[in-house]
């Protein structure tokens, strides 16, 4: 059910989308390398034209220079046959989040572009807009606070956003005073629906209203888009939870207020949790997202449709992993949803009426960010591959027919090793995949180095996205380095259904860890992977996974842990997300038999006798996992003489995001492996293998 966990980016095979132009045309490099992954631009937000001539979608573009370090997306136009395309924002600040008026003529987009405050403050996202056909964008609002997320009103004339409650005069004098003490989960800052006016009132002035008041913070950790106004432009149904922190989702319900009133009215209130609200075309019904009762970290929900006036809600087919995401009605009566399914995310529809869920995309292409536009004829995706940076499409919502709309990527011909999706049979008869890419000019039969990639979450995947983007394990650049890279999805991972999901319930360390060791001596008796030279890595729960590993076993020569949870109990007392591992081990450490099964599983309670190399990246800013449980490794593994490195990320919170910061980790994880692997200092045999 929630799409925030223990996660990192997921990464992904080959696609029947054509290969960039530019990728084909441009002379070939000699090998990937740590610079060549910040020339892969980022395709985001695609959005189609209310007519579907156009669509607009957001490239950015990292900014090193001098004292920058960030990501500058700006938002670009294209023809929905892939012509003309044209950046449509320029500048120093980023432009996100798209949104096409009614009538096609404006997009609205969110910016921190804009003048410093009376204080030198640097401005805060706001609201703009900017004639689709040339002009200088315009400022909607000047809020004190950043805002995430907007929907214009089916007449163009207002547009609802959301934006938390910002500080108080007050609390802004305390700040400055330095007598800002702060009680914990006191004044929590609330998420608001408000609306603006497009234009101007007889004063000059655009008078935001706030719908939202009280014990009601919209949106929860799915994303704090989850709005939408109804057709007539009367009401707008929104998902919320009692606070704005993470670990309430299950809370979730979904209500409707009236635009002119404000009068909030509940519309699917239960103890499962609710998400996803969406306006049937002719406002009579709201097809959402429910959990099962009660709602698990792991997810298993169904698509409901209620009646928008109230009344008992239907439960539509049960969809194949359980975990829909919805992307919009179509005038046909369908509802469109994406989901994982194995490796591949792709785009499905279920009938309102009843029936079960029909696949629209191919099983090897893969459709992300999709969004569905007013009209509900054609829907926009962002699609990637192994081998195919990540770019824009469209295509028509009755017929899939995927056209490239975006020409974002311009990248020399670098060679990037073969992907391919292998199945193999854990030890009690479960069939468990994963991605295996092998090194650049690889020969059947050569046994090479093989370095072991465990995903987050634990219900995250690994699908079949572009091998030579940034990210913290550059499976392009082990390739390039003459490695194998095996990404395993065990026991726990979505795109499997319910029950693979929840396979490692109270588990961990147990079967998801026999899943990845078969999965090793799979690539292994496939000739492929060199017993002797072993290397193991991964973020957040695969960081749990790896400091795991090498307390269970000596075959792997390196390990590199990011971010990862090594003890259970202080994980669970320091996180924001307290509620996460008492659902995974049946209840909370302090009650009976839990003590010992909490430790049981933690790292730090079996540390002793570890001796392989370990690599520790950890955020200092990270609420998700504390960078106290990096700490606590280090030091169990320096005190017991083990070589061990742990190198903190400053700002950093569960996700690395400053472009420096990346390059430097990339770079850290290649140089490590090189060197415990590839130079095999002290050289270990088999024989230290247990």
């Amino acid at each position: 059910m929630p799409r925030v966990r223990l996660a990192c980016a997921a990464a992904v095979l080959s696609s029947p989308l054509a290969l960039s132009l530019a990728q084909e045309a441009a002379p070939p490099a000699a090998r990937w390398t740590p610079e060549y992954a910040f020339r892969v631009k980022r395709v985001a937000a695609p959005r189609v034209s209310p007519d579907g001539t156009r669509v607009a979608f957001t490239v950015a573009s990292p900014d090193m220079e001098g004292e920058k370090s960030e990501w500058v997306s700006q938002v670009h136009v294209a023809r929905g046959d892939g012509s003309g395309a044209f950046p449509l924002t320029r500048g120093e600040k980023s432009a996100s989040a798209p949104e096409w008026s009614p009538d096609g003529r404006f997009i609205a987009f969110l910016s921190a572009r804009g003048p410093k405050g009376a204080d030198g403050a640097e401005p805060k996202a706001g609201l703009w807009r900017i004639a689709v056909d040339g002009g200088e964008a315009e400022p909607l609002t000047a809020e004190k606070g950043a805002i995430t997320a907007l929907r214009w009103a089916p007449d163009g004339r207002s547009i609802a956003f959301l934006m938390a409650d910002p500080k108080t005069d007050a609390e802004e004098k305390a700040d400055k005073e330095k007598r800002d003490a702060r009680v914990v989960d006191d004044a929590l800052k609330m998420i608001r629906l408000r609306v603006v006016p497009v234009e101007k009132d007889g004063e000059g002035k655009r008078p935001v209203r706030t719908l939202t008041t009280g014990a009601v913070s919209v949106g929860n950790v799915a994303g704090p888009g989850e709005f939408e106004w109804s057709p007539d432009g009367r009401h707008i149904v929104f998902v919320h939870q009692p606070t704005p922190q993470v670990d309430d989702w299950p809370l979730s319900d979904v209500s409707v207020v009236e635009v002119a009133t404000g009068v909030v009215k509940p519309l699917a209130a239960t103890r499962a949790a609710e998400e996803d609200p969406l306006f049937s075309p002719d406002g009579a019904s709201v097809a959402y997202v429910v959990s099962r009762d009660p709602p698990t970290w792991a997810g298993r929900a169904r698509v409901a449709v209620v009646p928008a006036a109230g009344g008992a809600p239907k439960l539509l087919a049960v969809t194949r992993d359980e975990q829909p995401n919805l992307v919009g009605w179509t005038r046909d009566g369908r509802i469109l949803f994406t989901e994982t399914d194995r490796t591949v995310n792709r785009l499905f529809a279920l009938p309102a009426a009843g029936g079960a869920p029909v696949e629209l995309s191919p099983p090897d292409t893969m459709v992300e960010a999709a969004a569905l536009n007013r009209a509900g004829t054609h829907v926009a995706f962002t699609s990637q591959a192994p081998d195919q940076a990540p770019e824009a499409y469209v295509s028509r919502a009755d017929r899939f027919a995927a056209t490239r709309v975006s020409q974002a990527q311009d990248l020399p011909a670098v060679p990037l090793g073969n992907t391919e999706a292998i199945t193999w049979k854990a030890p009690d008869g479960r069939e468990v995949e994963g991605l295996l890419t092998t090194p650049l000019a690889y020969q059947a039969g050569r046994r090479v180095p093989l370095l072991v990639i465990v995903h987050g979450g634990p219900a995250g995947v690994f699908v079949r996205s572009f091998v030579g983007g940034a990210s913290p394990y550059p499976v392009a650049g082990f390739a390039a380095r003459g490695y194998a890279v095996l990404r395993v999805n065990p026991r726990g991972s979505s795109g499997y259904g319910a029950d693979f999901r929840h396979a490692n319930y109270r588990d961990w360390g147990v079967g998801d860890y026999r899943d990845i060791m078969s999965g090793v001596d799979a690539v292994i008796a496939r000739g492929v992977a060199d017993p002797d030279r072993l290397g193991i890595m991964g973020w957040s729960y695969g960081g749990y996974m790896t400091s795991w590993v090498i307390t269970q076993t000596r075959r792997f020569k390196a390990a590199s842990v990011g971010a990862g949870v090594t003890n259970l109990m202080s994980f669970t007392g320091t996180a924001d997300i307290p509620g996460f591992l008492p659902d995974y081990f049946g209840g909370e450490f302090w009650a009976e038999g839990g003590l010992d099964r909490w430790r049981k599983h933690s790292a730090m309670f079996n540390v002793g006798g570890v001796a392989t190399p370990t690599l520790i990246q950890h955020g200092e800013q990270d609420r998700r996992v504390p960078i106290s449980q990096g700490y606590e490794l280090y030091n169990a593994l320096k005190r017991q003489k083990v070589p061990v490195t742990m190198v903190v990320y400053p700002r950093t919170p569960h996700g690395i995001q400053e472009p420096k910061l990346m390059k430097d980790a990339m770079a850290r994880n290649l140089e490590w492996f090189d060197r415990w692997i590839l130079e095999r200092p002290g050289e270990a045999t088999s024989a230290d293998n247990r």
